[in-house]
Order: C-alpha cells, then sequence, then structure tokens
C-alpha cells in the first residue's frame, strides 16, 4: 500500500456529484477508470457544492493532509455564476497552488470554457486565468471540464441534470473517458 498515490479532488459540484448516486459522481467514476487502467490510487472525494474558489482556498490547508500526494483542482463554475470578479478568482486559484507547492503536492487544474453572458473582457480574464496559472506554476491544464461532453455529438440533455448545469452520470463518464488518460500520464510523474 505503501506505493498508492492518494490525490484529492478538489472542486465544487461537478467534484462532488451534484445530483448523482453516489457511485456514479466524478471522483468515483475517476476513480473506477484509473484502476481498471492499472493505477495504484486512492481518489478522495473533497468537492463542495456551491463552492466558490474563495471556499476551496478556505479548505485547501485541510485537504492537503500528509497522506495527499497529488491535487486535482476543479473549481470557478460558481465564480462565473456569481459573475465574481476574475481577478479575485485568479487570486484565489493561485493561492490554493501555492498552498500545493508549498506542501510539496502535485496538482492538475481543471479549466472551464464559459459563455459569453458577461461580455468578452469578462470570458478572456475568466479562461485566461487558469491557462496562465498553470503556466505559471508549472501544472498540467485540462483546460474544459465540458469540452468531451461538447465535443461528443450527443443530444446535451443525455449528458446533463435537468438543471442544465450539472452533468449526468453519462455526461461525467465522457469527460472521465476523455480526462483520465490526462490523469494516468500526469500521475506517472508524481513523486
Amino acid at each position: 500500500m505503501a506505493d498508492t498515490i492518494t490525490v484529492a479532488a478538489l472542486g465544487d459540484s461537478l467534484t462532488q456529484g451534484y445530483g448523482l448516486p453516489r457511485d456514479e459522481g466524478f471522483v468515483p467514476q475517476m476513480q473506477e477508470w484509473l484502476t481498471a487502467h492499472g493505477a495504484d490510487v486512492e481518489v478522495l472525494n473533497a468537492g463542495v457544492s456551491g463552492d466558490t474558489t474563495a471556499g476551496g482556498l478556505r479548505r485547501v490547508a485541510w485537504t492537503l493532509t500528509d497522506d495527499v500526494d497529488a491535487m486535482i483542482v476543479n473549481l470557478g463554475g460558481n465564480d462565473f455564476l456569481r459573475a465574481l470578479d476574475p481577478a479575485n478568482s485568479r487570486q484565489n486559484l493561485r493561492g490554493i497552488l501555492e498552498a500545493a507547492q508549498e506542501a510539496d503536492v502535485d496538482v492538475m487544474l481543471v479549466g472551464l470554457a464559459i459563455s459569453n453572458n458577461y461580455g468578452p473582457d469578462y470570458k478572456e480574464q475568466f479562461e485566461g486565468m487558469y491557462t496562465d496559472l498553470a503556466a505559471e506554476f508549472d501544472v498540467p491544464l485540462y483546460p474544459d471540464y465540458f469540452a468531451a461532453m461538447n465535443a461528443s455529438g450527443l443530444p446535451r440533455e443525455d449528458l446533463m441534470q435537468r438543471d442544465g448545469i450539472h452533468p449526468s452520470a453519462k455526461g461525467v463518464a465522457i469527460t472521465v473517458e476523455d480526462l483520465g488518460p490526462k490523469v494516468l500520464e500526469w500521475l506517472e510523474t508524481v513523486q
């Protein structure tokens, strides 16, 4: 068991598995996918529905226990839904990445491509925070949690819950199928 890599998934409802049976959310599906592909890994669910990047920053210290070797950070959706200033979101994510760096925990950042609801400047600043921070901290970036679902060609109603915000179990499976190989590759670099 000493070689098992423990990965904390720090996020919001997309990580927590909002509206889904316990075994059909992001964390259990990612755990199952990684195990099926030979990874000796334990994925911990540190997702809290409704959380913002500020909430993630407040929780990161107790998420980064001595057992955690790596962390997937998937935050920002609620910042967007609340039209929070991307400059503040960027600072919160920077704080999370700094805390992980201080704890010597490897990070993979998961971003979001957003709609143009608040104008092109907001969209550019919001999406840019992920690419900029990934480059600054030299961490892998999966640019858009919903990319594989959007590219699947399947009807959106099959991939999303009725609220139109959270993925269905099928939608999560598509994300995991696309993200899984990137996580597996990243885990090979985790010490």
